[in-house]
């Protein structure tokens, strides 16, 4: 970039000329910089200008810009070649450049033209064309100042020629980017032309230079740099007619006056009026549809958005298709589509009459794309495909693809675009554009408005589906975490819930579970690891499979929350928890329950139907380290409902927790048919306040206990021979209860057992009881410590086969350690009655 600074080093033609372009990757060329004060003089002419232009700084301050700077005509398109004689018509600086000097315009403009200027005195100049004239091709961009400074426009120039010549000692042409116009958007270059116009305006003092800085990156950098494989028209003039600069039209009005002849008869303003007014409504037009897409990231709406911004203003129909993976939620898509991938059509947005459209090409369809139509090709190329009309042909090379669908009413005649949806430089989808016969057929300047809006919804279209696979990802993992809970255990009947919370990163740390311990007892887990996202959901995973390993080892609640909190500290991880776990036993009629940081669990009396907040020792949170728990018991009765939550339920911003909890104990003792509309109603009388962001676990419980009929004991003495008493009174109690079926299977199993249990105890007598619930449920204790495994006994062995008999013949099976030695049990499914 040119930093104006004035060197004795001789002038030459073009910016490129005076000092050699940096290479490509850098994506900078020299710059003329130009500052028009407000009486349209010029009060800044760099080096650069000296260099490109031909006139020395000192000729040209204080005088009219516009002299200097000759701006009739305008540019062709960009790859008409570099033939001169092809620019005779277009000296100058283009109609963008009059208009901002004569101060015509309150935006940023940007274009490209040839330019005629002198040559300067004692440099070797290129050949000068037919007409004796060098030429030089220029880019521009022209940026209105505003504020108490004298200053009124900035005008940055550069070489165009520049980027045709090789950049590298090997000759390779620099590659730019592809135009477009860019306002309130960053763009290569932005920030380094910011950093250093101080420096290119020397003569300015600080706080002038400033404050042309911050309107520059307030209004926008003009974009136009092409590369030299694109087509593309000259930005802001797309195709619409060009004005008469008013200087010229003096000119000739002077000229004719003085020759007597009558005044040549000149374009009015309208269409002047009507070339930047076009412009003008193209850039609200992106603006408005900018602001409309993209106000969440939920890709469904988001895609509804996008569909609806551009009907009918720009397009009559509008539909939009996506890749499969898109659609579906998975990763990115890899690769460049072919005639092989999946387009699913997930919006259709038209003017027609209702009904018309939705039969012929529903959304929701999938379908491929042949290599023959413009879909494809946009697809492929990630570039616009423009169909000023579509013809007999081509709409019947397209209806060829609907299967018994004929679409030529619907398509033919009418004019189409089709806008690539791009993020990262990989096609994500497409949109089709169609316009009604009657309305003007789309061009060029439509092109660059659906490429420009197709690249702003491309981008809100990835952050939404980057988005929705960041959160199926973390669903999918808490899912998988979560436990599927069957709805009875030993004893009592469990519902749950989980509700996602409504914060962006909703998924969360909470947890609910439920695991089967010796002695028809039943663990009742919940927690809230604190915090949100995939690591919460990751921490929560390791917490739930350490309680699940701990309670499996029948500790008591408070040891297994005292060996959690160490867990968690030798885990190394920041995040804090909470945790309620309490053991029924259905048996006993007893809840032991110790608490972690947690809210209080609701008990709901069968009796009466009184709740209360069970009164617990609160206990620090998982993590914190160094600290006590203590377990309470509480006795119950066959009926009484358990509910533990997490906080997300109670919690509300900006209410005390207190009536949180008012309202669960109220909800909770509600009469309910079931235990899910027992749910239910806790969740509607809590969820329906507002404000809830958090996630929510909720597990209800109700404890049905175990009648003693349905519960017989007995203790054998440490006797071989008791295995045999042992089998007799298992048949006369399954007798009494009405399974003798089950008695051949089960006395075999208590044989071998009990046979164990007798040989292996210290000195403690062995016990044995039955009970029957939702199984038949055998269980034998003793004094060994020792857990004893299954093992695979050989044909000569003499021991091994017990267990094996066990594991055969049992529903489910296992052992574990008690206060004084092991429990050995199994289950039998029970016969239907």
């Amino acid at each position: 970039m040119d930093r104006g600074t004035e060197r004795d080093t001789p002038p030459s033609r073009g910016a490129g000329s005076g000092a050699a372009p940096e290479p490509a990757d850098t994506g900078r060329i020299p710059l003329a910089v130009v500052v028009v004060d407000r009486a349209g003089l010029v009060s800044h002419w760099s080096s650069g200008a000296r260099r490109l232009f031909g006139v020395s700084k000192d000729e040209a301050i204080g005088r009219h810009a516009i002299d200097l700077l000759p701006v009739s005509g305008a540019l062709p398109d960009i790859d008409d070649g570099p033939q001169h004689e092809e620019y005779a018509p277009y000296d100058g600086l283009g109609p963008g450049l009059g208009t901002s000097l004569d101060g015509g315009l309150g935006y940023p403009s940007a274009g490209r033209a040839r330019l005629t200027v002198p040559e300067p005195s004692g440099t070797e100049m290129p050949p000068a064309d037919a007409c004796g004239r060098n030429r030089v091709d220029v880019l521009w961009w022209a940026y209105p100042l505003v504020g108490p400074g004298s200053e009124r426009l900035l005008v940055l120039a550069a070489d165009a020629e520049a980027l045709h010549r090789p950049d590298t000692e090997d000759g390779t042409l620099v590659e730019r980017i592809a135009p477009g116009f860019a306002l309130h958007t960053d763009f290569p270059g932005a920030e380094d032309l910011a950093r250093r116009l101080p420096e290119i305006l020397p003569s300015m003092s600080v706080g002038d230079s400033a404050r042309i800085v911050s309107q520059v990156l307030e209004l926008g950098y003009p974009v136009l740099e092409f590369s030299q494989n694109d087509r593309v028209p000259v930005t802001p003039d797309w195709g619409v007619a060009r004005r008469v600069e008013r200087r010229v039209r003096r000119e000739r009005a002077a000229r004719a006056a003085a020759s007597g002849r009558p005044l040549p008869k000149e374009p009015d303003d309208e269409g002047e009026d009507l070339e930047y007014a076009a412009v003008r409504e193209r850039l609200e037009f992106l603006n408005e549809v900018s602001g409309k897409i993209g106000t969440s990231l939920d890709l469904a709406r988001t895609i509804g958005e996008v569909s609806r911004a551009v009907v009918p203003r720009f397009t009559d129909v509008a539909g939009t298709y996506l890749r499969e993976q898109v659609v579906a939620g998975e990763g990115f898509p890899d690769g460049v589509p072919d005639t092989r991938t999946m387009w699913h059509r997930v919006a259709l947005e038209h003017t027609d009459e209702p009904g018309r459209w939705d039969d012929v090409v529903p959304v929701g369809e999938a379908m491929p794309f042949p290599a023959h139509t413009p879909f494809f090709q946009c697809m492929t190329s990630g570039e616009p495909v423009l169909v000023p009309r579509i013809s007999e042909q081509l709409g019947h090379a397209i209806a060829s693809q609907f299967d018994k669908r004929d679409i030529r009413p619907l398509i033919t005649g009418r004019s189409m675009l089709v806008v690539p949806l791009k993020a990262r430089h990989v096609v994500l989808g497409f949109m089709i554009l169609l316009r009604h016969p009657e309305r003007a057929e789309f061009n060029d300047m439509d092109r660059v408005t659906g490429a420009e809006l197709a690249a702003r919804a491309g981008l809100v279209l990835d952050n939404a589906r980057m988005y929705t696979h960041q959160e199926n990802v973390a669903e999918t993992l808490q899912d998988s975490m979560l436990p599927h809970i069957p709805p009875r255990m030993a004893g009592c009947d469990i519902a749950t819930r989980y509700l996602p919370g409504t914060l962006l990163g909703r998924i969360g740390g909470d947890w609910f579970d439920s695991v089967k311990l010796p002695g028809a007892r039943t663990a009742l887990v919940v927690g809230d690891v604190m915090g949100h996202g995939l690591n919460s959901a990751a921490m929560m995973g390791q917490l739930r499979t350490a309680v699940q390993t701990m309670a499996a080892l029948d500790l008591p609640p408070a040891q297994l929350l005292r060996n959690l909190d160490d867990l968690a500290q030798r885990l190394g991880e920041t995040y804090l928890a909470t945790c309620l776990y309490a053991v029924y036993d259905p048996i006993a009629g007893e809840l032991h329950l110790a608490n972690a940081g947690h809210i209080p669990p609701v008990l709901v009396r069968a009796g009466d139907g009184r709740s209360e907040l069970l009164d617990l020792p609160t206990g620090a949170p998982i993590g914190v380290g160094g600290v006590p728990f203590e377990a309470v018991r509480v006795r119950v009765a066959p009926g009484d409902r358990l509910v533990m939550c997490t906080d997300g339920l109670v919690e509300m911003r900006g209410e005390d927790i207190g009536v949180g909890l008012a309202t669960l104990c109220e909800s909770a003792a509600h009469p309910a048919a079931s235990m899910n509309d027992a749910c239910d109603t806790i969740i509607r009388a809590l969820n329906t306040r507002g404000g809830r962001k958090d996630d929510v676990a909720l597990l209800l419980a109700r404890l049905n206990g175990i009648e003693p009929d349905d519960v017989a004991e007995w203790t054998f003495p440490l006797d071989p021979a008791q295995a045999g008493r042992a089998r007799a009174v298992v048949r006369e109690q399954l007798h009494d209860w009405g399974l003798a079926r089950l008695a051949g299977p089960a006395e075999l199993m208590v044989s071998e057992v009990v046979t164990n249990a007798v040989r292996h105890s210290h000195g403690r007598p062995v016990t044995m009881r039955l009970v029957r619930g939702d199984t038949l449920l055998c269980e034998v204790d003793d004094d060994d410590h020792e857990l004893p495994t299954l093992l695979s006994a050989g044909p000569d062995d003499e021991a091994g086969r017990g267990l094996r008999v066990v594991s055969t013949l049992a529903r489910e099976w296992g052992t574990s350690r008690t206060a004084v030695g092991k429990s050995v049990w199994f289950e039998l499914t029970l016969p239907r009655r």
